[in-house]
């Protein structure tokens, strides 16, 4: 009954390092797949875990230089800057929040917005924007190397080993996890200079609720993959260790009921700091055409 049906392979090799990128698609037949991207001009992007908005601070300009209205509002807690969190380990409060209390923040930030966005969110930010699609409040989303929702499942022992801080059981959920360099540059910045994983970890990473980290293994985890919705994107880093691409896939492969357009991408040789690591603009490049080719005014 449902068909899968290729989309363009785009060759996205540039001066920068980026890997090249091939894509599918999955949808109903056509006549079923009647909800596109409206004529929105904004996006609302959505860091992940052991993050802050200060990661799409170059996404934000790029999609401005291009008409976008952008906004990156930050997770409860995350408000600070990077020292003061990190100063601020372990916060008792960090220990308490939920991946539902995110939700809501993102929830009163859309509702005050003139027009729904189209959501970019990255890691667990990318669990977070396909919940928010799938609740009708948003006009597309993208999901960059996303957090698996609940029942999708890796065993490879580079996601165990990536996760544990937050995974452990052994280790208290209402103490917040804090990343050593060594945990990072595993888990995130693989493949990166050491200067780079250095200055990547000074500058950007923050401590994070464990709370958040396994949410993903309860019912707020939990995606309704048949709903009807906007276009989805998934976009997976070939060389991700802590989200391997094979569980974007696997992620991916869940929509294949849904009556709506679901898109996927691997870009060859990236990593889980896709947003940061040089050639991101092969990325944006990608995500801003396939907001064109989704349009309903296409």
């Amino acid at each position: 009954m449902f068909r899968f049906t290729s989309i363009i392979t785009l060759v996205l090799c540039t001066l920068l390092g980026s890997g090249c990128a091939t894509g599918s698609r999955q949808t109903a037949p056509l006549a079923e797949a009647e909800k596109q991207i409206p004529a929105t001009q904004t996006v609302v992007f959505i860091h992940g875990m052991y993050m802050t908005p200060d990661v799409w601070s170059d996404w934000q300009t790029w999609f401005s230089e291009r008409g976008y209205i952008t906004y990156a509002p930050p997770w409860p807690l995350h408000e600070v800057s990077v020292k003061e969190q990190n100063n601020q380990h372990p916060s008792k409060q960090l220990g308490q929040l939920t991946l539902n209390d995110i939700l809501e923040n993102y929830r009163q930030f859309i509702a005050t917005l003139d027009e729904p966005p189209i959501v970019i969110g990255h890691s667990m930010g990318g669990l977070i924007a396909q919940k928010l699609l799938e609740e009708g409040i948003t006009a597309g989303a993208v999901a960059v190397n996303s957090a698996p929702p609940k029942g999708v499942l890796s065993f490879k022992f580079s996601f165990i080993r990536a996760n544990l801080p937050h995974l452990n059981l052994f280790l208290s959920s209402d103490i917040p996890s804090q990343l050593s360099l060594s945990q990072f540059s595993y888990g995130f910045a693989n493949d990166m200079s050491t200067d780079d994983q250095a200055f990547f970890y000074e500058n950007f990473i923050v401590p994070e609720s464990r709370k958040v980290g396994r949410a993903p293994l309860g019912s707020s985890g939990k995606i309704n993959y048949t709903t009807a919705r906007e276009p989805l994107l998934i976009i997976a880093g070939g060389n991700d260790h802590i989200i391997p691409a094979s569980l974007n896939r696997s992620n991916y492969k869940k929509y294949r009921k849904s009556p709506s357009i679901t898109d996927f991408v691997e870009f060859e040789g990236r990593n889980h700091l896709t947003v940061l690591q040089p050639g991101w603009q092969t990325v944006t490049e990608y995500i801003d055409g396939w907001i064109t080719q989704n349009r309903s005014n296409h």
